[in-house]
Parts: structure tokens; C-alpha cells; sequence
């Protein structure tokens, strides 16, 4: 891993850095919403799942659901945050046709989740991998708004309340990112972290993971006399980029949005801070309010809730069911498998593949099975346009086939061709090679008499591999064709050098 260097963009009047701090809305993980027993599912027909409470007629009064609760606290722990065994619930009062309450429950100045952190890996085309922590702020529940469709009909706009009242998870990290590479990057880590908690799915096609990105510039330098004072005015001003559900354009929208704050600040102008769109399709960011600050809230305790007081007990117990989470599961892997940080933290960047690799590594050669996954059998399923759990190879099996290339029945090559086969349909590696006659020939005594033919063959070429040791790859290849590819490639060379005396 390398050392984290600043990303600077050029401006006509010298160097401009990037901050950022991104606002994470992660759907809990549950059958019923926050403050009603409605149903969470996705793809209902419209206002079907929707309560009374959820509709905010007269009278209906909200409940907390323990589940939620218990999830924030598990996702918490998981961001390595401080539990508040305090927090309260507040009006947070804007109005929207898909808010029937007039007000979102949320949580403001005191939120269940404290301050905590996250190791972020980045991986940046070109240039060596390098990680960095990311501080959490906080992390607090409130309930989601329900939807406005305006394409149904030119002259209306219909309102689905399915999602209002679903529970959400609002974590807030600090203006710790300086790149759109680092932006994307978080993200991803942190939805790591609560697929593998299990408190949210993680789909950010649903927008059941979403993020809202911060963005801001400042001149080289300014950025630590910020961290050293935490004076913000050393910073620029900020612009919201809203509801990012994109790796791919998180990181367009950061570029685009901070050269134009540049291209303002140089040309003497002054950057409003805004809420703003992503049009994926123009690449470029577009107004859409002004910012509100939390005074244009009116934050005030809800009063239909009391204050959550959480046992200390109950967290520990909480803590005590957490699974291993995606950075232990990468130095696990690094440690006991012995693989390089790339491969492990590839592996271990979503449960399903580090189960898979597990299984198929289980007594077998764990370099050799990181490979395959990652190269072959993840090679073909993105050229395919599959997930893992639709292999036409599984676990077990591709480790059968691995072993066969362990034990040198079969070589590399000869077993990308049973690979294909096995994707093909024709079975287990084992009786692919039985039925096609694939197994590798070891005998030496036969793999001489093909040298020994090719050598007598080409009296030039070993005149020139003597002189040019480097050429000897010329005579792999006559033994390898000759053999029909069998021939086991490490005899071949052994027995070629000793031959022709290099």
C-alpha cells in the first residue's frame, strides 16, 4: 500500500483541493417500519404498504420499533462508534406532498450513534492501492419520506406512501475525503460493512443505500489549519450533491461540481451553498434548492416519543453477535491464506464471494484458488453479466478442479479448457479430463524422447538458445505443441536445460 497523496486539480490562478464529508442513507433491514407494524417490501403496488400512522391521519400516535433500534446500535458497533445509551427523537418540520405529517421524525441533538471510524481502501487506475481513515460523526434513525411521481400523467403528480415511515440510518462522516476516487470509495466500504452486519441490503438501485455528497475547494494548505483549529473558514463553501446512488457517477459529479466552484471563485465570483442534481446524462451537476441550515428545521423534541435510554447490557450483547466484518475477514485472509492485500480485500468486499472462496480453498492450494476465482471464474461472470450465485461452476467443484492442477494431473492450460467445459455443462473437472483423455504427461522418459526429437530437428535454434539462453521458450513450445499440450511444463524446461546444457 502506498502513501495517501493530495489530489489537485488546476485552476488559471494555481493548485485547488477537494473536501468532502458524505451523508449516507442506509434503509434498515426490517419487515415494518420505524414507527408502524406496515410492511417494508419493495415492488408493492402503490400505497399499499401504508399504515395509518404512516398516512398521518388524525389521532394515530408513532411506536418505535425495538428492531430498528437494535440495528442502528449492531451498525454502530460495526463503524467501531460510540453508543449513546441516551437519545431522543425530534420534529424535523419542512412540507412536501409526500410528507403527510408535515414533519420528518428524526433525530438531532441527540443521535443513538456517537463518533466512530472507518479504514477506507482505494483503489485508483494506475497507481498503487492505498487506504485512509474516515471519521464518523454520527450515525442517527429517522423515517423516510414516501415518493412524488410526476411522470404518470402532464397535469399531476400522484404520491406513493410506501416508503414513508421506512426506517432509515443517516451516517454522517467528517470532511475527511479529498477525492472523488476516495468518495466512491467510502461508500463502497461502508456498504461493506452493513451488508455484512446484515442491517441493510445494500441495494443502491432500490436507493436502499444512497448518498449525499458534500463538495467543496480550497487552496493547498488550508485543509490542515482546518484539522489543526477546526475553524471551517478555512474551508470553502459547500454544496450538496443529492441522492448519489452511483460509484460511477458519485465520482463524475465530484469532478464536475468542484471545477465549477473553481471556475466561480476564479472568475471573482461567490459559490451559494445549495442543494444540487447529477444529470448523468449532460455530466453536470444543476440547482435544485437553496441549503437550509438546521434553524430552518425548527427542530424540536417530538412529543409523541420518549427518549430512548438503551441498557449497557443490551449493547454488550448486541456487540457479542457481531460477524466478522469485511476488514477482519481481509487480515484474516492475508494472514492465513497468505494472500496479497488486493486479492483479499477483492474477496472479502462482499460475503457471498468470501464464502465461495473459502469453500472452494478448503485443503487445497489457497494462492492458486484466489486466482481462479478472481481472474477465471469472476472473468467470466462479468463478461456474462451474472452474479456469483448464478455460476455454472460451484465452490466445490472449481476446487476439484484446482486440485488436478495441484497434483499436476492437469497443467494451467489444459485446465482452462476443462474450466470451459465444466461452464459448458459436461460435469466435474475429474471426469472431464477422464472422458477427453486430458491428464498431463509426467513420464520423463517420454517427454525425453520428445526433446530429444526436437533438438536433433533444429540444430540452428541450439547453436542460438546457447548463446541466447532467453530463447529457450522457443523449445517449451515444440515439446508443449508436440504433446498436444500435456506434457508437464516444469519436466519440459527441467529436462530442456539439461539437454542443451543452459
Amino acid at each position: 500500500m502506498t502513501e495517501r497523496t493530495p489530489y489537485r486539480i488546476k485552476g488559471e490562478t494555481g493548485d485547488w483541493e477537494v473536501v468532502m464529508g458524505l451523508e449516507i442513507h442506509a434503509q434498515v433491514a426490517s419487515n415494518a417500519k420505524l414507527f408502524s407494524g406496515a410492511s417494508t417490501t419493495f415492488g408493492a403496488a402503490p400505497n399499499c404498504n401504508v399504515s395509518l400512522v404512516d398516512a398521518a391521519m388524525p389521532g394515530m400516535l408513532p411506536v418505535i420499533n425495538r428492531f430498528c433500534v437494535e440495528q442502528a446500535i449492531r451498525t454502530g458497533l460495526g463503524l467501531k462508534a460510540q453508543i449513546n445509551t441516551y437519545s431522543r427523537f425530534d420534529r424535523k418540520n419542512y412540507f412536501y406532498p409526500d410528507l403527510p405529517q408535515g414533519y420528518q421524525i428524526s433525530q438531532f441533538a441527540h443521535p443513538i450513534v456517537g463518533e466512530g471510524e472507518i479504514e477506507v481502501d482505494v483503489e485508483v487506475p494506475g497507481k498503487e492501492d492505498y487506504s485512509f481513515p474516515c471519521r464518523i460523526e454520527r450515525l442517527h434513525l429517522e423515517q423516510d419520506a414516501g415518493k412524488s411521481i410526476h411522470d404518470m400523467d402532464p397535469n399531476s403528480t400522484y404520491v406513493d406512501l410506501n416508503r414513508s415511515g421506512v426506517a432509515l440510518m443517516e451516517i454522517v462522516s467528517k470532511p475527511d475525503v479529498r477525492s472523488p476516487a476516495e468518495a466512491a470509495a467510502y461508500v463502497k466500504n461502508l456498504r461493506a460493512i452493513v451488508i455484512a452486519l446484515g442491517t441493510c441490503d445494500g441495494d443502491m438501485e432500490k436507493g436502499n443505500l444512497r448518498a449525499d455528497v458534500n463538495v467543496s475547494v480550497c487552496r493547498p494548505g488550508q485543509y490542515e489549519k482546518f484539522r489543526e483549529t477546526g475553524d471551517f473558514s478555512h474551508l470553502g463553501t459547500r454544496c450538496e450533491l443529492k441522492n448519489m446512488n452511483s460509484y460511477r457517477f458519485i465520482q463524475q459529479a465530484i469532478e464536475y461540481e468542484a471545477r465549477r466552484q473553481i471556475e466561480i471563485i476564479e472568475s471573482g465570483g461567490k459559490v451559494d451553498q445549495e442543494t444540487r442534481l447529477f444529470d448523468p446524462v449532460k455530466g453536470e451537476t444543476r440547482s435544485m434548492r437553496s441549503k437550509e441550515d438546521a434553524h430552518d428545521y425548527r427542530y424540536f423534541p417530538d412529543p409523541d416519543l420518549l427518549p430512548l435510554e438503551v441498557e449497557q447490557a443490551w449493547i454488550e450483547e448486541i456487540r457479542a453477535s457481531l460477524p466478522e466484518l469485511p476488514d477482519q475477514k481481509r487480515a484474516r485472509f492475508e494472514k492465513d491464506y497468505g494472500l496479497s492485500r488486493y486479492d483479499a480485500g477483492v474477496l472479502t468486499s462482499d460475503a457471498d464471494k468470501a464464502a465461495f472462496f473459502e469453500e472452494a480453498a478448503k485443503g487445497r492450494d489457497a494462492k492458486l484458488t484466489a486466482n481462479w476465482v478472481t481472474q477465471e471464474l469472476f472473468g467470466y461472470l462479468n463478461k456474462e453479466g451474472l452474479e456469483l450465485s448464478q455460476s455454472p461452476v460451484s465452490a466445490g467443484s472449481l476446487g476439484g478442479l484446482i486440485e488436478l492442477i495441484s497434483n499436476d494431473t492437469i497443467s494451467g492450460k489444459i485446465a482452462k479448457d476443462v474450466f470451459a467445459r465444466m461452464i459448458a455443462g459436461e460435469g466435474e473437472a475429474a471426469a472431464i479430463v477422464e472422458k477427453h483423455g486430458l491428464k498431463q504427461v509426467t513420464d520423463t522418459g517420454a517427454i525425453e524422447k520428445v526433446v530429444d526429437e526436437i533438438i536433433a530437428a533444429n540444430p540452428d535454434q541450439v547453436a542460438k538458445v546457447k548463446d541466447k539462453p532467453q530463447t529457450l521458450g522457443w523449445f517449451v513450445g515444440q515439446v508443449m505443441k508436440a504433446s498436444g499440450g500435456k506434457a508437464n511444463p516444469k519436466a519440459v524446461n527441467d529436462i530442456l536445460k539439461a539437454k542443451l546444457g543452459i
